[in-house]
């Protein structure tokens, strides 16, 4: 990855009545400009995001989704869906006077680049995508109800404690409950443990400070509030949507690199690879020794090599 800079610029967008995102600049402001869309929903950008693009070529833009980082309010369910975030980016690259934008985003990023560019394929220069998810049913239940928790057994117990036992068949609508609840106390509980769960099952090698982000009451509150709300309305997507042929059908000329860690349990290979099958034109790099993170060596590697090579075009 790229040493550490500082933007040039930064900014709020009012979007609705009741959003505002922050957003910031960085790398040249004459390069080539690219779009970072950051993971959760919920969670925020970071310094080191900046970090994946080489800032003599990028003109390099990241900014936080609604309710998320420092947009405000923090936390807001209220007119929070995809097709608003959707809505957003196209509100951004508008105020920024950019007229097409290379797309990079992992994990929930991947789903947001996914639905972006799927509605707008024509302001989409180039997409480098990380742990692909779709939000499908069956992804949800492999990683919230039946699937991951066999790999991790003893994260998975503290993830089970706020829930009684009698609502644990359906873990994402208990903690809905307990995350929405008017006792501030059992909210962030509730949050804690589920922003936690996700933090410890990330990386191949498990990372105890990975683990403490969890523990920040605000971060965790915007992360697993606005997380869950999306998973209990499906993303306001058919099931599997953007993987359907029509859909794919209007991005298949987007020059585009997928990096899937072959271990990553939150957002496993089986969704990268059915985006393969569906759009056999990308280029779909299995990482042999990593998880989910996008930090990690070989995953962080190739995306950048993604990166440089799209500065190109």
């Amino acid at each position: 990855m790229y040493p550490p800079i500082e933007p040039y610029e930064t900014g709020t967008l009012k979007v609705s009545d009741i959003h505002s995102l922050y957003y910031e600049l960085s790398g040249n402001k004459e390069g080539k400009p690219v779009v970072f869309l950051h993971g959760g929903p919920g969670g925020g950008t970071d310094a080191k995001d900046r970090s994946f693009f080489d800032p003599s070529k990028y003109k390099i833009v990241l900014f936080d989704q609604r309710g998320s980082g420092k947009s405000t309010p923090s936390a807001s369910l209220e007119e929070n869906t995809t097709w608003d975030l959707v809505k957003d980016i196209e509100k951004i690259r508008t105020h920024l006077e950019i007229d097409k934008w290379h797309v990079f985003g992992g994990s929930w990023g991947s789903t947001l680049s996914l639905a972006y560019a799927e509605s707008h394929p024509d302001r989409v220069l180039s997409m480098v995508l990380r742990g692909i998810f779709t939000l499908r049913k069956s992804e949800l239940q492999f990683f919230y109800q039946d699937g991951a928790s066999h790999l991790f057994p003893d994260a998975w117990e503290e993830y089970l404690a706020p829930i009684p036992e009698a609502e644990r068949g359906d873990m994402i609508l208990a903690y809905h409950a307990q995350l929405n609840s008017v006792d501030e106390d059992t909210r962030i509980k509730a949050a804690k443990a589920w922003s936690k769960w996700e933090m410890a099952t990330s990386k191949l090698f498990v990372d105890p400070a990975h683990i403490a982000e969890a523990e920040k009451d605000d971060w965790a509150n915007a992360f697993a509030r606005i997380e869950n709300h999306y998973f209990i309305n499906a993303g306001w997507m058919r099931d599997g949507q953007l993987l359907e042929k029509q859909e794919i059908d209007k991005i298949r000329h987007i020059p585009t690199v997928v990096v899937q860690g072959r271990y990553d349990v939150v957002c496993p290979a089986t969704t990268a690879y059915a985006l393969k099958k569906v759009w056999p034109e990308i280029t779909l790099h299995i990482v042999p020794d990593a998880g989910h993170s996008s930090r990690e060596p070989g995953t962080a590697k190739l995306l950048v090599e993604a990166t440089d090579r799209f500065a190109k075009l």
